[in-house]
């Protein structure tokens, strides 16, 4: 791996918006297309399917690194969260990404910053619900770091479906002109959706943490057999409390594009649970 790494060029690091939009220009004027991955690092192999998915639509990846104090609730886990910059830069360089944007608090919220963006209808249910303001929080960071790179295309993790869900109507609303795309979620071998929560679970809390996926696919296979939604739903709750998971945010099938009551079209089933220290969230559609 370090001989490999030591064979490609490490992406350049940039920290201010003014020496992004530089760059930005820069790529233009070589007539490159630009592909933007927003994360807060901690970096796992999900992220990388975002790069490398971004590899196949443009050929100039940035990868955004900002833990975004403003999508953090009361208690949540800003001060903890995981801050892994060395092996982020090491997997980033190992990927192929071109640049990173490494902005501090201050350059993404100068004194005197009094705008928030807010999404109406997506982003009240599910994670609106058990946490207000998030949604603003990273609507509005995401439509910074969209204006500040302006992309022809920006991925974001289907993990986060309602998040996906939130940016693609910010970005229509806005009239902002960057393609959001979404890529499809990378489990473990054992079917958990990597995250950078994971880190937080012990051996026996990660045993729990892998009947999530397992009870949402039987709870599609159920539903495939016309079984009713309510019934399902009850059903799907239950072997949640018996796998033994600490607290169930929520576990609902919904219209996959609203997040509303389900309709006509697809359907997604989303779940968020705890399990000691780490808040999951995983989602499969129908």
């Amino acid at each position: 791996m370090q001989d490999n790494i030591k064979k490609l060029s490490a992406p350049t690091i940039i920290q201010t918006v003014i020496d992004l939009r530089t760059s930005v220009k820069q790529a233009r004027l070589k007539n490159k297309t630009i592909a933007l991955v927003p994360t807060m690092g901690a970096l796992h192999d999900g992220h990388m399917e975002l790069v490398r998915t971004g590899l196949k639509h443009a050929n100039h990846v940035i990868v955004s690194i900002f833990v975004n104090p403003t999508q953090f609730g009361a208690g949540e886990d800003l001060s903890s969260y995981p801050r892994t910059w060395d092996a982020d830069l090491e997997k980033l360089t190992a990927t192929g990404a071109h640049t990173i944007f490494f902005p501090s608090v201050d350059e993404m919220y100068p004194d005197g910053f009094e705008t928030t963006i807010s999404v109406s209808g997506v982003s009240e249910p599910l994670e609106g619900a058990q946490r207000p303001s998030h949604f603003d929080g990273v609507a509005t960071v995401v439509s910074k770091l969209l204006l500040q790179s302006l992309p022809d295309i920006a991925l974001f993790g289907e993990k986060d479906w309602q998040q996906l869900q939130v940016i693609k109507r910010m970005t229509a609303d806005l009239n902002i002109p960057v393609k959001i795309t979404g890529v499809p979620i990378v489990r473990d071998k054992n079917g958990l959706a990597l995250s950078s929560r994971n880190a937080y679970l012990n051996e026996e809390q990660y045993k729990i943490a892998c009947h999530l996926n397992k009870t949402l696919l039987a709870m599609a296979e159920k539903l495939k057999e016309k079984e009713t939604i309510d019934g399902v739903q009850q059903w799907g709750v239950a072997q949640l409390k018996q796998a033994g998971f600490d607290a169930i945010d929520y576990l609902e099938i919904c219209d996959a594009a609203t997040l509303g009551k389900p309709g006509i079209g697809p359907l997604r089933i989303l779940a968020a649970v705890k399990c000691g220290k780490a808040r999951l969230i995983d989602n499969i559609g129908v």
